[in-house]
């Protein structure tokens, strides 16, 4: 008998296959049934032990919240988890006001869901109390020039769409489709994981913003996908971005739009002032083909040669203490895990 019964109850099948095959991938003993409606899960919960219910708000018949109720009058122990696609903040409030555990926006998140379904089955060990569900999120506004950018990219690229994305897998902004709509939610609910993996591998090496890359080679179309700035992410699908005669111009012309759209967003690098809504009267101007920029770029293509690294990093030890982070890498530690360019004979 399995230690923990978890009983998602959603009435679109794709989306409960998707969070069951999440839960299977977990390392404990788990038993998970699926439920397409509100009544059932009721029954269910009358006659077997649910230790967590992850359920959508929007079921046939009754809310999430209704079903909460009622499950608890029979399981006043269990968890519950609620998700749903709609973005209406008195939604969270109402969940939050009516004791659920978590909350999330559709495409579910997969790397915070796991977490916190782990966290209040009490699967992990921690001392930090699972964060409550938070209801004075304020949405942000998406910049006018955001469309504009991407759609430059989108041309520049020859690419069947370009998609902005926030932190949770909402599409703020997009510049064409999806190839197969179909798989579009178990798609970006995938690419979420590999972003909050690399945002947890870019703070152990200490970088103010992630700057990490994810190119994937597929029969029909590649894709394209980094973070942008602290909280966002940018998706490009097209054919052939991943040749490899192609892929470097790709990267190339991919980091010139980032540095826009963070720039857009009020999430440039560090030293590099926010400047919002910046002018975009059509599409040419992500080439950013000023004189005044030629030089910059130029420069930062240059190659440094690891001699030089070392130089600056002897320096800068000299003049400041070790930081006090123990989880961020020296330049030696890098080098000695391979992260650092090779000494040239």
């Amino acid at each position: 008998m399995a230690a923990f019964r978890i009983m998602i109850v959603e009435d679109q099948r794709e989306v409960s296959r998707l969070l069951r095959s999440a839960l299977e991938t977990l390392e404990h003993d788990l038993a998970v049934v699926e439920i397409p409606s509100g009544e059932e899960a009721i029954l269910y919960s009358t006659l077997n032990k649910v230790d967590l219910m992850v359920t959508d708000y929007r079921l046939p018949g009754m809310t999430g919240i209704e079903l909460m109720v009622k499950v608890r009058k029979n399981q006043p122990e269990a968890k519950i988890i609620l998700v749903t696609g709609m973005t209406d903040p008195r939604i969270r409030k109402q969940v939050a006001e009516a004791g659920a555990n978590a909350f999330f926006i559709k495409p579910v998140p997969m790397a915070d869901f796991l977490d916190a379904v782990e966290r209040h089955l009490g699967l992990i060990d921690t001392i930090m109390p699972p964060e409550p569900i938070a209801v004075d999120v304020e949405e942000k506004k998406t910049p006018r020039n955001l469309p504009d950018l991407l759609t430059g990219l989108r041309q520049e690229l020859a690419a069947n769409a370009v998609f902005l994305l926030n932190d949770t897998g909402r599409i703020l902004a997009r510049a064409g489709d999806f190839p197969d709509s179909k798989n579009e939610v178990a798609l970006i609910s995938s690419l979420l994981s590999i972003y909050s993996a690399g945002q947890k591998v870019g703070r152990l090496l200490g970088q103010k913003l992630p700057r990490n890359w994810h190119v994937f080679q597929g029969s029909r179309f590649d894709l394209l996908f980094a973070p942008v700035g602290s909280s966002h992410a940018m998706l490009v699908i097209g054919e052939d971005l991943a040749d490899e005669n192609k892929v470097l111009a790709v990267v190339d012309k991919f980091s010139i739009a980032r540095s826009n759209i963070e720039l857009a967003l009020g999430e440039a690098a560090p030293g590099v002032p926010a400047i919002k809504g910046l002018p975009t009267t059509s599409p040419e101007t992500v080439d950013l083909g000023t004189k005044e920029m030629d030089p910059l770029f130029k420069e930062a293509r240059k190659k440094v040669k690891p001699a030089e690294l070392n130089e600056f990093w002897n320096n800068a030890a000299s003049q400041h203490k070790a930081p006090a982070k123990p989880d961020m890498l020296s330049y030696d530690q890098a080098k000695q895990l391979g992260l650092a360019p090779e000494d040239e004979p």
